[in-house]
């Protein structure tokens, strides 16, 4: 049978990471290793980690530790030491059916296609204020993280065959869209693959908004420092205040404006840090 590891990086990851595993010591799919690698956490992270380490009784499952690097760097990390021909790359606050690695590999094992995503990602806090606030902002389909009519293939691949992603050296850590880098050194896309489920948590605090639109803020832009400063103004306080009003009335949503607030706070001063010369690190 194929061999499946599944990557997880974890950055201060303590609230949802158990939630992560459990989920994943569940799966149907036989002959899995799975591998965190906790990139440089300085919460209770890892002792979360080796404690969920006891679920995994018939499964290969390591914790690799690094400096905090970024999650490129840590997936890359990761990829250097599985031994799965196929690698799976999964988030800390993620959760998942019990069939979700076996339906998202199934096309890869059959030697159909290299590499697969899954466009069936739900929200996994649907209720909490400002994770539905986040999905509007996001203009994703009510309930789910994409858009409606999203497309059978995208640029972040979620498995992919081991030769190849060594074979172009893996994901190049640029921050926000590190995973789209894959896509483009490989040439092509991942293709959706049926049926393979699972549950994805927006920010849920105006705390977690703000860090997790901060890390946006620091991504390249297609027009370089220029791009930084028109998102510099797009993302500040009189632009942010009105399009927040507008796209409150719109949604008929009166807190929209106060996540609006907050989330461009968090592009701002990301993006400023950019253009400072911070690291492009989560």
């Amino acid at each position: 049978m194929t061999r499946v590891t599944v990557i997880i990086p974890t950055f201060n990851e303590e609230k949802v990471i158990s939630e992560c595993l459990a989920s994943l010591a569940k799966q149907t799919r036989k002959e899995l290793e799975v591998i965190v690698v906790d990139d440089g956490s300085i919460d209770n992270s890892k002792i979360k980690i080796q404690n969920a380490k006891l679920q995994f009784k018939n499964q290969n499952f390591q914790l690799l530790i690094q400096k905090h690097k970024g999650p490129g760097e840590a997936r890359n990390f990761g990829a250097e030491h599985a031994k799965g021909e196929i690698l799976v790359f999964v988030d800390a606050d993620m959760t998942f059916e019990p069939d979700f690695v076996e339906k998202l590999v199934e096309p890869i094992v059959q030697g159909k296609i290299n590499g697969t995503f899954s466009k069936e990602e739900f929200v996994a806090n649907p209720k909490n204020l400002w994770s539905v606030c986040w999905g509007l902002n996001e203009r994703w389909e009510e309930g789910r993280r994409h858009p409606k009519n999203y497309p059978d293939k995208q640029k972040v691949f979620r498995a992919i065959l081991k030769s190849e992603f060594l074979k172009v050296k893996g994901f190049t850590p640029i921050g926000y869209t590190d995973d789209w880098t894959l896509s483009d050194k490989l040439g092509y896309e991942a293709v959706s693959a049926s049926g393979a489920k699972f549950y994805h948590k927006n920010p849920e605090t105006l705390q977690e908004v703000i860090k997790q639109a901060m890390w946006i803020g620091k991504r390249k832009y297609k027009l370089g420092k220029l791009g930084t400063v028109v998102a510099l103004v797009r993302s500040s306080l009189p632009v942010s205040f009105v399009a927040g009003l507008v796209k409150s009335i719109l949604f008929f949503n009166p807190s929209f404006i106060i996540f609006k607030l907050a989330y461009d706070f968090g592009v701002f001063s990301g993006a400023l840090r950019s253009l400072l010369g911070g690291s492009s690190a989560r």
